[in-house]
Parts: structure tokens; C-alpha cells; sequence
């Protein structure tokens, strides 16, 4: 499972030109589901997500989590964080999973985020969607779960 992880200082999530989900300060996740991940996938990205200090103190230190700041969490469904562009120009997402086991994995994270005490902001599995955000920093994160 991987995730683009964005501190944001807004975003937001449009299909059909309509608001679907929305946060202020917070954290603005892209997600992808790969093939083979599992529930113990779910439980690291998720608590990675949680954990993660990338908010600033006072000095400016990443001391922070998104939880600590009492900021939001905008998830966002993304199969092409799978894409292998090794041969040709046309990337092949063969690593992605199928999507009705990917729109399985993707619903137990929004779950276990919620467990975890920061209920999600959500797009919508499958749909196509427009993603507006101001990224705070920039601050940009590419977490893996197999990389851990």
C-alpha cells in the first residue's frame, strides 16, 4: 500500500463539480492499493499516517502529528500511485490492485483511521475526481508499505 501524504492548509475533493470531501489544516492523503496488500498494509499506512510528526513547533521542528494539531484528513483514492514506467512512455499500473479488492482495502483504512481517533474526509472509490489543495510548506511524504 502507498500514500502521497501532503500537509495541507486546505483541500478538497469535487466530482460533478460537487463538494464530496473537504478539510481545513491537516493532511491530504493520496492512496493506492497494490496487489497482495492486506489488512497488516491497512494497520501500518494508517497508524504511519496518524503518528507522523510533520507539523511544526515552535522552533519549526516536524514535532507535530496531524492528530497533536487537531487537523483533519482528507483521503483520496489513487491507482496510478502504482504505475511502472520502466518500458515505453504509457505507464502500466499491473502492480495496482483489482478494484473491487482495492475499494475493499481502501474502506478498512478510512475504518482504521477512524479508530484511530481522526475520522477521514473521503473522495469517492472509482469516480473521477478534481483534488484542490494549498500545500503547506511544501511538505510532501511517500510512505510504502513493503518499504517498511
Amino acid at each position: 500500500m502507498r500514500a502521497l501524504v501532503q500537509r495541507v492548509s486546505r483541500a478538497r475533493v469535487l466530482v460533478d463539480g460537487r463538494t464530496v470531501g473537504e478539510i481545513g489544516r491537516g493532511l491530504l492523503v493520496f492512496l493506492g492499493v497494490g496487489a497482495g496488500d492486506g489488512e497488516r498494509d491497512v494497520e501500518w499506512i494508517a497508524r504511519k499516517i496518524v503518528g507522523l510528526r510533520i507539523f511544526e513547533d515552535e522552533r519549526g521542528r516536524f514535532e507535530h502529528s496531524v492528530e497533536e494539531v487537531g487537523g483533519g484528513l482528507l483521503v483520496v483514492s489513487q491507482f496510478t500511485l502504482f504505475a511502472d514506467t520502466r518500458k515505453g512512455r504509457r505507464p502500466s499500473f499491473s502492480g495496482a490492485a483489482e478494484p473491487r479488492e482495492a475499494e475493499r482495502l481502501y474502506r478498512a483504512c478510512l475504518e482504521a483511521f477512524e479508530r484511530l481517533g481522526l475520522p477521514p474526509a473521503s473522495g469517492l472509490f472509482g469516480a473521477r475526481m478534481q483534488v484542490e489543495l494549498t500545500n503547506d510548506g511544501p511538505v510532501t511524504v511517500w510512505l510504502d508499505s513493503r518499504a517498511s
